[in-house]
């Protein structure tokens, strides 16, 4: 008997129905209960608690990626001088923001790295109102455009020419498009510069460069600080405030967000990333991205739908990796629609998260078999419209098996995050036995670390849970930054 989303706690807490029987998967036979606390252990393992010594090691690691922001900008001025930065918890391959890469190297928690981060560096900043800006969207799929620099001032054109293709209309005029493959050449190159310039200069307690590599139009850098190995993936990006009109017509719906967070909360902002369509124009065309509003949305997400989420992200990442055609992004997608779609008072039951994790499942099957999974922000735009049939039938085939015994993922799921924990506990545990040197290591010394900023960040942190937080840092004086959250300035 299926439990309303409203049934009374004696019905549905333990996961039994009215009858008494225990309330089962009606596909797979599993308890729900069962299927309940395996997903209840997976976080456990997957979201692990920082002590004050790794918290620090974190904080150390961001001030030596935004310091070494400041360096780069201070090579050729080309990034903006106050420029602001977004930060999300988790790499690009746990599809914190829509960038469907071929070229990413395979990195695994445990084995190459321990916390892993995305950090969006604006290239050019498009805020002022008064800046008139060309997306060209004639040539690209839906979700994508080109980047015209023709109508900015000759200074802006001046400075980034070397990152543009040129092409030269009939009339004598000649087009500058901001490239997104080239801006990613200059970036690795500047980076990778500044880091050989840093390392020559070694001070006690900086973080190691383990590894900088291009991934596409990525950075990637792990950083080792103490016993801690973080994976930061750097997207140079072009950052506009507002909203495009291609997206207007969904500020027109209802959402599950209406009356949880402002409309201005959500539409204070979109980028355009380095990321190209399936028959696009590599040098040519960025990809529109919504993170910043995703940021607020995720706010407003039940917490047993994340976990569901995460369980569900963690079982596909492994499955479907090969061939590659569905990102953790889809589900993420797939995610905010059933929030739109269902009703609120049943996604916060605390003790559904199994129906929740069935449900994903089963929507992404769907996906996949109509090859049809929707842009959030513009639904016209169907992320899985390049699919072969063999590809999506394949995985749909793989998610079947899935659907037909979830607990069996789940453990395995469950293992994976267990012996990703495991090797970090073995390296932390050697790195002490070694006598690794930490951020907390250096008695006075003149080259103490100033750890100020990672203290202010942290406080930050835990006094505004689920906001937004952005730094701002004048490359010409990197002691003294400032922050934003949400629209605060402190």
């Amino acid at each position: 008997q299926k439990i309303s989303p409203t049934a009374t706690p004696s019905a549905s807490a333990g996961g039994r129905a009215p009858h008494g029987f225990p309330e089962l998967d009606f596909r797979s036979g599993a308890r729900m209960e069962d299927l309940n606390r395996l997903i209840q252990e997976f976080s456990k393992h997957d979201q692990r608690e920082y002590d004050d010594q790794r918290a620090l090691e974190i904080h150390t690691a961001k001030d030596f990626i935004f310091s070494m922001l400041g360096m780069v900008q201070k090579l050729d001025q080309k990034l903006p001088v106050a420029n602001e930065y977004l930060l999300l918890s988790g790499g690009v391959r746990e599809g914190v923001v829509d960038m469907d890469l071929d070229e990413l190297s395979v990195y695994a928690r445990g084995t190459d790295y321990d916390m892993d981060f995305t950090l969006l560096v604006p290239a050019l900043k498009l805020h002022d109102r008064n800046q008139p800006v060309t997306l060209d969207m004639r040539h690209s799929a839906l979700c994508h455009s080109w980047l015209s620099l023709r109508l900015f001032d000759e200074g802006t054109i001046n400075k980034w020419k070397d990152c543009c293709t040129i092409v030269d209309h009939i009339n004598g005029a000649t087009n500058y498009f901001f490239s997104p493959t080239l801006v990613a050449d200059w970036f690795y190159q500047s980076i990778s510069l500044v880091l050989l310039e840093v390392q020559k200069k070694p001070q006690r307690g900086m973080p190691r460069v383990e590894k900088v590599e291009r991934n596409g139009t990525i950075i990637s850098v792990i950083l080792g600080v103490g016993s801690s190995r973080m994976l930061y993936d750097i997207v140079p990006v072009v950052s506009f405030k507002g909203w495009p009109a291609v997206a207007q017509s969904w500020l027109m719906e209802n959402h599950f967000w209406d009356g949880k967070i402002t409309e201005e909360e959500v539409i204070s902002g979109f980028y355009l990333v380095p990321a190209c369509s399936f028959k696009g124009r590599k040098e040519n065309e960025w990809r529109l991205s919504f993170a910043r509003s995703e940021v607020q949305l995720k706010k407003c997400i039940s917490s047993s739908l994340m976990q569901a989420y995460q369980a569900c992200k963690a079982i596909i990442i492994k499955l479907l990796s090969r061939p590659k055609a569905i990102s953790p992004y889809h589900l993420r997608s797939m995610m905010l629609w059933a929030c739109d779609r269902l009703p609120a008072n049943y996604l916060a039951q605390d003790d559904f998260s199994a129906h929740f994790l069935l449900g994903l499942i089963d929507d992404l099957q769907h996906c996949l078999v109509n090859k049809m999974c929707p842009n959030y922000f513009i639904p016209q735009c169907n992320m899985l419209e390049h699919l072969s049939d063999e590809t999506a039938m394949l995985h749909a085939r793989k998610l079947s098996s899935v659907r037909s015994d979830p607990a069996e993922h789940l453990r395995t799921t469950i293992e994976h995050a267990k012996a990703a924990n495991r090797l970090t506990m073995e390296l932390q545990w050697r790195g002490s036995a070694n006598n690794l040197p930490s951020p907390q290591s250096d008695a006075g010394g003149e080259n103490q670390p100033d750890d100020r900023l990672a203290k202010k960040l942290q406080q930050l942190v835990t006094e505004n849970p689920g906001k937004s937080i952005s730094v701002f840092i004048n490359p010409d004086d990197v002691t003294r930054p400032h922050f934003r959250i949400d629209d605060k300035f402190f």
